[in-house]
């Protein structure tokens, strides 16, 4: 047995796959640097995109896969008009490009096939429904008792796209199942997302948003998310989970006090508290990570009680949804500017690395805008946290020794058993 030849040969190959891991890292790092930078500074589109314009979801944005990542990013406000990146067709495809240098592989939306039906009495089926990439989504009801008063949430659009004839007041459960079977069938929808204007009902709309993810469900077999304000009686949640529901989201928008007060005056008078009441319920009847909230970065807000109001939230499985702000044309807050890549990252990891430390799996959620991802550039950061002991660190000296090596191969490994590698 020649253990120095084994373990020069260890080193060596170690050495390859740590420069090969290197790379990979260094290429990871790159691309969710570019998805986050993206959704903060936009893309001019210079090549055939599906856009969302106004309303609720991600409005007045361009839907893509960048690199394999799924991204909404902004393609028609002030913000992605002045950007550096574009999107370009080449002869195979497309790609984003910073000026002339190519950047990454990018596969644009194209419209969906079901949008070209209409329903037996006229009304197109993307009146109904839309396609968020591979999502069905719809608001359900169209308007919302926070709406035209002094309690409209400020970055909310949910009465744009109303106003604007792009959609209709209210869908029918039987309306949802026929366009989200289509959605399926013709363009595979894999989950649905179904949401609400907020009513001032006991249920606070959670009940009929629920008998509509119900029919759709019925229809189609697919995981579907209902997302409503928190019901001012808990058991309503009970209701909405005996109804087959697979996900919900109850969003709370931001652990900030202040700047909830400010934004969304009525979520403030519900309360931060009244919402973890909720997901406690909630969680209880779903699951953990089948919950979810937004949490909205570029308001103003205080990062340090994000980060903490996030953690709280991870400890009884609710998994927090954290984006930046996306200026909806038409809204209260649609001149406000998005927060830069450095703040909404620091953030990302922080929130992404205590995901990870409690074990919560990013990829959890069946359904909804958690399963989705696309509105989120954490989605790229995720991948990169590493938490415990981190083997990259040790280098060629560290490997010098017998020891080091079968540390780092498994403690199963014995001198004996490098030689015969050998």
């Amino acid at each position: 047995m020649n253990v120095g030849r084994a373990v020069s040969g260890a080193v060596s190959s170690l050495e390859e796959i740590l420069s090969q891991s290197a790379e990979r890292v260094d290429a990871a790092t790159t691309l969710a640097n570019l998805v986050v930078d993206l959704q903060a500074r936009g893309l001019r589109v210079e090549a055939p995109l599906e856009r969302r314009h106004g309303g609720a979801g991600p409005s007045d944005s361009g839907m893509l896969w960048v690199g394999g990542f799924p991204i909404t990013v902004p393609t028609d406000n002030a913000a992605a008009a002045g950007s550096p990146y574009a999107l370009k067709a080449e002869d195979e495809g497309y790609a984003i490009f910073e000026g002339g240098r190519r950047l990454a592989t990018a596969s644009p939306q194209q419209r969906p096939r079901f949008y070209d039906l209409t329903t037996a009495d006229g009304i197109p089926y993307w009146k109904i429904g839309l396609l968020h990439l591979d999502s069905f989504a719809s608001t359900v009801v169209q308007t919302c008792s926070y709406w035209g008063n002094d309690d409209q949430c400020k970055f909310c659009g949910i009465g744009i796209s109303l106003d604007s004839g792009r959609t209709i007041v209210k869908k029918s459960p039987e309306q949802l199942a026929e366009v989200a079977t289509a959605a399926k069938e013709l363009d595979g929808a894999v989950d649905a997302t179904l949401t609400t204007g907020s009513s001032n009902g006991v249920d606070r709309g959670a009940r009929y948003v629920a008998r509509c993810g119900h029919a759709v469900k019925e229809a189609t077999g697919l995981p579907v998310e209902v997302q409503f304000e928190p019901p001012r009686k808990l058991e309503v949640i009970d209701e909405v989970a005996d109804l087959g529901i697979d996900s919900v989201g109850i969003h709370v928008e931001s652990f900030d006090p202040a700047v909830l007060a400010y934004v969304a005056p009525a979520k403030a008078r519900t309360g931060i508290e009244q919402y973890f009441r909720a997901w406690e319920r909630a969680v209880d009847r779903f699951g953990e990570g089948q919950v979810s909230t937004y949490v909205i970065l570029g308001m103003g807000e205080d990062p340090e009680l994000t980060v903490q109001g996030c953690r709280r939230a991870i400890d009884m499985g609710v998994f927090p949804f954290v984006v930046p702000i996306r200026p909806v044309a038409g809204s209260l807050m649609e001149h406000v500017k998005p927060p830069d890549r450095i703040y909404t990252e620091r953030i990302y990891r922080q929130v992404g690395a205590y995901m990870a430390e409690r074990g919560m799996d990013a990829n959890a959620p069946k359904a909804g805008c958690a399963r989705c991802k696309a509105c989120s550039g954490q989605q790229g950061v995720q991948p990169l946290l590493q938490i415990g002991p981190r083997p990259v660190h040790l280098t060629p000296a560290d490997l010098s020794e017998p020891s080091s090596a079968r540390a780092l191969l498994g403690s199963d490994k014995s001198a004996s058993g490098l030689s015969h590698a050998s």
